[in-house]
């Protein structure tokens, strides 16, 4: 059974997804361009989003255990968001040095904590830790994605990188889809392989939804309503809508992929 990745590993991650993020935005022509996957968004605004996004999970880190963000991360994160302040500045050296600060910002407050340390995140009853640590793991995701996005815009996507991707799918599993929140439909079973030969189960019933890893011989698959399969970056990527099912291998009842979308769990 292969082992999740270990803080340190998370942390050099981070920063090279961070690394290829900058870089990918260097070479824009331009920051006005629409993000073709986050449709809403120019270029500039998902760098504020990533930028953003790791200074106020600095500060998260940084507060230790709690039951809420720090007031101060909110209010900016917030303000941000909707306009009211431009955080990163759009003069390109400049706007790189915002970048690589914010993520020497982030990994300095993960280095400081240590894995294990508490704090508070948004997953709240999953199977992810409300740790340092699970901070770490899914921040890995969001500049991997993110890196994905800003190539797809400049017209060359490239695939995750396979330690990103065999990672990433499980976490996502774990953070997003596991709670304690009803599934409000019929029990059901998905079962999502990656050819790169690791593959995950995620059952839903009255108590809610939850992973497990399926052993290399892989398990019924006539338990399953619904399996997937593609590689690992594939499945990261379907995970967060940006591409659609069509481009994976799809066996059972696909309808059963639109309600796990559709589902927004109370907790």
């Amino acid at each position: 059974m292969e082992n999740n990745l270990e803080f340190s590993g998370l942390l050099r991650l981070i920063d090279d997804r961070s690394a290829a993020f900058r870089a990918a935005v260097a070479a824009a022509p331009g920051l006005d361009a629409r993000v073709p996957s986050c449709p809403e968004w120019t270029l500039f605004d998902l760098v504020q989003h990533l930028g953003g996004g790791d200074r106020f999970w600095a500060a998260v880190v940084g507060a230790g255990p709690a039951d809420a963000p720090p007031a101060e991360a909110v209010a900016e994160r917030a303000a941000v968001a909707c306009g009211a302040a431009v955080a990163a500045p759009r003069e390109r050296e400049a706007l790189s040095a915002w970048l690589a600060e914010s993520t020497e910002l982030l990994l300095s407050a993960l280095r400081e904590a240590g894995p294990d340390r508490g704090c508070w995140t948004w997953w709240g009853t999953s199977q992810s830790p409300r740790t340092s640590g699970g901070v770490a793991r899914h921040r890995v995701q969001e500049s991997a994605v993110h890196t994905y996005d800003v190539q797809l815009t400049l017209g060359a996507p490239r695939p995750l990188p396979d330690e990103v991707a065999l990672d990433g799918a499980e976490e996502f599993l774990s953070s997003c889809c596991a709670t304690t929140s009803a599934w409000p439909h019929k029990p059901a079973v998905f079962d999502f392989h990656a050819t790169e030969g690791r593959s995950w189960r995620l059952t839903t019933d009255g108590d809610g939804a939850r992973f497990t890893r399926l052993p290399a011989t892989g398990a019924d698959p006539e338990t399953a309503g619904v399996s997937v399969r593609g590689t690992a970056g594939e499945l990261v990527l379907f995970f967060y809508d940006r591409i659609p099912a069509d481009s994976l291998r799809v066996d059972g009842d696909a309808g059963l992929l639109d309600l796990l979308r559709a589902w927004e769990p109370e907790d």
